[in-house]
């Protein structure tokens, strides 16, 4: 039997990394839809700011401050989706930061810094199944130089998410494990990350608005996913380095690196990881343009509209040059 989902309206969603970029978006959206929200991060008056807009948004919403590095809090903020909505349908691991530079310029002390989702879905027997999803990335498939220590912590998801999807499957668990895999997305990112190098950090083309993100994700809250690639220029550079890797990497090493800044000089900033972030914002302003849909991730996300569209155009081609040629005799 294929595994249910509930629709948003009926669904408790905990939240990680909700204040900020592609969590902020995502709460949004989905208090929009009337989902009821837990909210995680670590500065409290802005999770309490957000749980405020969500329920004017139509959802409801509470709160906990939690380090997803302690499992202890953790434990606390699966806790109290359990007393305060009696469980949860949806668990999306979100919460993330980065470090610019090279591999060698960055300190080992930065480099080291769940399981009660699965724990409470694995048990459900209400006829509908539970949904955990990871954010990880483009570069869960192919690293990037200058972000080496995010490459490797995204790998490091996907392997954790292709593992524990084959252990609840092999269990009979009705859990849906997905992964989530955006691309360059228009969010604080390089603002709350740490930085080795002397120039501002960016993030390089081709930039999407985090809605697109946010929606993915939903999506794949109410319909079960292996995986989704939010951005067609993640996907083709996913695909580049899987059939043709050492190409990518003289592709890379031509662009990647002065891609990645802003040619400005660094300020001093505190970083994320070690500092929680006090400003609510989805979205940051980039010298290039950002796109606002992904045609490419829309069809993935419905198959038999992409299809029709597909061979409608085929068919109106097809037409065309039937036309075309029937002028000319």
């Amino acid at each position: 039997m294929a595994l249910r989902l509930r629709e948003l309206h009926d669904q408790t969603i905990v939240l990680t990394g909700a204040t900020t970029g592609i969590g902020l978006a995502t709460a949004r959206l989905a208090a929009d839809h009337g989902a009821r929200l837990v909210l995680a991060a670590r500065h409290e008056q802005t999770l309490a700011q957000l749980a405020e807009e969500v329920r004017q948004r139509g959802g409801d919403a509470t709160y906990v401050v939690t380090d997803v590095g302690d499992e202890a809090q953790v434990r606390n903020l699966a806790d109290t989706a359990i007393e305060r909505f009696g469980g949860f349908d949806t668990w999306i691991n979100n919460a993330g930061v980065t470090i610019y530079g090279e591999v060698v310029d960055v300190p080992m002390e930065d480099h080291r810094r769940s399981r009660e989702a699965p724990r409470h879905l694995r048990k459900r027997k209400d006829g509908y199944g539970g949904a955990i999803l990871n954010l990880g990335s483009i570069v869960s498939d192919r690293a990037i130089p200058l972000q080496g220590m995010y490459s490797a912590s995204k790998h490091a998801v996907m392997g954790f998410t292709d593992a524990l999807r084959m252990e609840l499957e092999e269990a009979g668990a009705p859990v849906a494990v997905t992964l989530v895999k955006p691309g360059s997305i228009a969010t604080p990112y390089p603002e709350h990350a740490a930085n080795y190098m002397e120039e501002e950090p960016t993030l390089p083309p081709k930039l999407y608005e985090p809605s697109i993100v946010a929606e993915s994700i939903l999506h794949c809250a109410t319909t079960p996913r292996r995986d989704i690639y939010v951005g067609g220029g993640g996907k083709m550079l996913s695909a580049l380095g899987q059939y043709a890797p050492r190409l990518a990497d003289k592709i890379m090493e031509k662009s990647m690196f002065s891609r990645q800044k802003t040619g400005r000089p660094e300020r001093r900033r505190e970083f994320s990881l070690h500092h929680a972030a006090e400003d609510m914002k989805e979205r940051a302003e980039y010298d290039q343009s950002v796109a606002s849909t992904s045609i490419y991730t829309r069809a993935t996300m419905h198959p038999l509209i992409a299809t029709s569209a597909v061979a409608g155009a085929v068919i109106g081609v097809a037409a065309l040059a039937r036309v075309t040629s029937q002028r000319r005799h």
